[in-house]
């Protein structure tokens, strides 16, 4: 071990955080934000966050993502010389410029992703501006240097982590596979956000083939922009019977979800870790995914699922071959959640973030 850090952490007033609380030791402070779209409530945080920088004393500040540029702003104005840590998790320019591959665009989704560029800019300021930069994988490490000039020797890589005792298999899952619809039937799990850089367009393309040699169903959890437009395209090639949309999942409620599926699927065109392939492979589910990003850096192809190229032909070839083999899927699972938690606990992840804590102090 290397120490303990009283930490307090300056969170936006979303979902009902409103008061001050301490949880296992952390501080939590809440700051206005607003409950509006994220670019909105993103200013607004920024804006408070910085009115109180002469009060938040600390030997070393760290922002994620766009959350805290107006406090690096602000503490530059006041002279403090204080370490500053910047957390990137996907690179909000790789992102921008992925999107244009996911094909063409409603006004919608042109907004956001001027939205996004202007963000990107701003990320990569505070990023150039920063003592040191960690991000989730040695792909983001990657584009951080490419795409925002940042110095590689200042990039640190922290993975997201998960809790292997909450996400973990077990069984009595009966009753939810009931109520899920999906009792007597195999199961291939999606969960993320229904936008276009998740690939969803893919799965439902290789669901076309996957339903010819399986009773099987997709169940999606999660929300976005385009859940409306897959459902209206499901019922029109008649395969609305093999998808279940669950929508947000309680927190509580999402291992059990897990360990209903029989594979796990994450179709994303652009993903700088993959968080739900940890989980998936913790609950010992064979997951399957694109080689794309800093995915290749969250599973072991061949051992803990199997990678291909962006393709809806090659997703379905992999899907079939996992639900083919009950063998096969168990010895995948077991060896994700052996992976899993050598790798990618949240206690292995916590020490190197303080390894990056203390060598920013100069310790």
């Amino acid at each position: 071990m290397l120490g303990e850090v009283d930490m307090t952490v300056y969170s936006g007033t979303k979902a009902g955080f409103k008061k001050p609380t301490t949880v296992n030791g952390l501080h939590l402070v809440p700051c206005f934000s607003t409950d509006a779209l994220y670019p909105v409530d993103n200013w607004f945080f920024n804006r408070s966050l910085a009115q109180a920088a002469d009060a938040i004393e600390a030997d070393v500040y760290e922002a994620h993502t766009v959350s805290g540029y107006g406090f690096q702003t602000a503490l530059k104005k006041r002279g403090v010389q204080k370490p500053f840590i910047h957390t990137v998790h996907g690179v909000l320019a790789d992102e921008y410029a992925q999107s244009f591959q996911s094909g063409s665009m409603t006004v919608r989704d042109k907004l956001a992703n001027l939205m996004m560029y202007r963000l990107a800019r701003i990320e990569g300021e505070t990023a150039r501006n920063a003592t040191l930069i960690v991000t989730v994988s040695q792909y983001s490490a990657k584009k951080i240097h490419q795409f925002y000039g940042a110095d590689p020797a200042k990039i640190r890589v922290v993975p997201n982590g998960v809790d292997p005792q909450r996400y973990k298999p077990f069984g009595g899952l009966e009753k939810i596979k009931r109520q899920i619809g999906i009792d007597n039937k195999l199961c291939v799990l999606f969960v993320g956000r229904l936008i276009p850089r998740k690939g969803l367009p893919y799965l439902v393309e290789a669901a076309k083939r996957v339903v010819k040699e399986f009773n099987v169903i997709f169940v999606i959890v999660g929300n976005g922009p385009l859940r409306g437009h897959l459902e209206t395209y499901l019922e029109k090639i008649d395969l609305s019977r093999n998808f279940v949309f669950l929508g947000d999942v309680k927190e509580n409620v999402l291992p059990a979800v897990y360990n209903c599926a029989d594979v796990f699927a994450l179709p994303s065109i652009q993903e700088g870790q993959g968080i739900a392939l940890l989980e998936a492979q913790a609950t010992a589910k064979p997951v399957v995914a694109f080689n794309v990003g800093g995915v290749p850096e969250a599973m072991l192809d061949g051992e803990t699922g199997l990678l291909v190229k962006p393709s809806s032909r090659e997703l379905a070839d992999v899907l079939i071959k996992l639900l083919s083999s009950y063998s096969l899927r168990e010895q995948m699972g077991h060896k994700g959640r052996e992976f899993v938690s050598n790798n990618f606990t949240w206690d292995i992840c916590a020490q190197k973030m303080l390894r990056v804590y203390h060598e920013a102090l100069g310790v």
